[in-house]
């Protein structure tokens, strides 16, 4: 039986805006806090031991993260090392420079040679020796359009064709691997991508447009015994027949108010051919707090305010406090009184909103404060205009390339005066 600790989206470095100065290190706090759960993560791994660790994309916000950052990640990572664990590091999204072939912020663990670790950038199956077996690790880093597909493919596709023949595309790679595995040897896919039938977090609005979702059935083969993935900061599992498991084990930290409700940490798996058992493990992170108070019809609204701030557990925790008020209130709000309210907090922010200056939008889905990413806004919108029935189709898929990072430019067309799509 193989022991793994599978762990992904560390995205240390990130939510400094929720943080503040640590005066004995120097560091943003929010660094420590991120750097906290990985090591509890790590310690984990070293104390059971298990036999190999697989990591599933997104070390950092980018790929060019700063040196103490890049420090913070490796000092941990080398503890694995050091404890002869085998790792795999795949790439994630963020990992990707932006700028073409310009590598990812993981390539330096190959390029030194780091004991054990393997960095997954391509397409690849890899065979690992481990303290309890072989195992087989097919990775499969994240994907972009180019990555699959020429240009002389794709021309005079729309989109969902262009995506569509990716899919068929990654299949058939995938087949390919699968046709090479020892069927005797556990097998475990690792992959950075968005499922089809995952339930969202922050992600989706960190990466939109950047990717292609991937149906379930594309990763789900008999000669796979888990799915180990990477992306989507929510922890759960795909597949509920468990045949075999498809895990996100979510991100370690929260990263933003977005992940406020989301519990975070690790999956540990016990695999041999054909059989898998796992487990969440819950690692303790900061917490995130909102506070929404509507003092525009009360006649003390200090008072319901800071009794909306007493009644949440904000010690140590990241609090944002929203409230709504007449213009004729702003004076009579002790602004001091807030902070000093709040004072226990770890951090906070407190965001005041004028009731006057709150417009009635005119689709009720599009009110201000809902979650909608930008193709859904752009469908709902559509949908209430007539007038822009005929080339409303032309309009998503334009939409849609611009957010994939294609280029494009509208011209009108003098025989139809509507806006058509012409890649440069």
């Amino acid at each position: 039986m193989i022991k793994i600790l599978h762990l992904s989206d560390i995205h240390i470095g990130s939510g400094f805006s929720h943080g503040k100065i640590d005066p004995e290190t120097g560091h943003n706090t929010r660094l420590l806090d991120f750097t906290n759960s990985l090591k509890q993560c790590i310690d984990r791994a070293i104390s059971l031991p298990v036999d190999i660790v697989l990591f599933g994309g997104d070390a950092f916000p980018d790929a060019t993260p700063p040196p103490f950052v890049q420090e913070a990640f490796a000092s941990q990572f080398r503890r694995l090392a050091d404890a002869n664990i085998p790792t795999v590091l795949l790439v994630g999204n963020h990992d990707q420079h932006s700028q073409g072939e310009g590598g990812n912020s993981l390539c330096v663990y190959r390029t030194l040679a780091v004991p054990g670790f393997i960095v997954g950038d391509s397409i690849k199956t890899h065979r690992i020796e481990t303290g309890s077996g072989a195992i087989q690790i097919i990775t499969l880093p994240w994907l972009t359009r180019s990555t699959l597909l020429t240009r002389p493919e794709t021309e005079k596709l729309s989109l969902s064709e262009v995506n569509h023949l990716l899919i068929q595309k990654l299949a058939t790679v995938l087949k390919g691997e699968v046709q090479q595995l020892d069927p005797e040897v556990p097998t475990v896919l690792l992959a950075h991508l968005m499922a089809d039938n995952a339930q969202f977090g922050a992600e989706r609005f960190l990466a939109v447009g950047k990717g292609f979702t991937i149906p379930l059935s594309v990763l789900t083969m008999p000669e796979i015994d888990y799915v180990a993935l990477g992306h989507v900061h929510c922890h759960q599992n795909l597949n509920k027949s468990n045949d075999p498991p498809v895990i996100y084990p979510g991100s370690i930290e929260r990263v933003d108010f977005s992940e406020e409700k989301e519990d975070k940490g690790f999956v540990l798996v016990e695999l041999e051919r054909g059989q898998c058992k796992w487990e969440f493990c819950p690692v303790p992170v900061r917490k995130f707090c909102t506070i929404r108070v509507d003092v525009s019809k009360e006649d003390d609204p200090q008072g319901a305010l800071l009794k909306g701030i007493r009644a949440k557990e904000i010690k140590d925790a990241v609090v944002r406090v929203l409230y709504q008020l007449r213009p004729d209130q702003i004076d009579i709000i002790d602004n001091q009184e807030l902070h000093d309210s709040l004072s226990e907090a770890h951090s906070y922010a407190i965001q005041p909103e004028l009731v006057s200056q709150l417009s009635a939008p005119r689709l009720p889905e599009l009110e201000a404060g809902m979650s909608i990413d930008p193709i859904a806004a752009l469908e709902t919108y559509l949908a209430a205009r007539e007038d822009l029935k005929e080339i409303e189709a032309d309009m998503l898929e334009a939409a849609e390339s611009l957010l994939a990072g294609d280029k494009w430019e509208l011209r009108e067309s003098p025989a139809t005066e509507s806006a058509v799509k012409s890649k440069k």
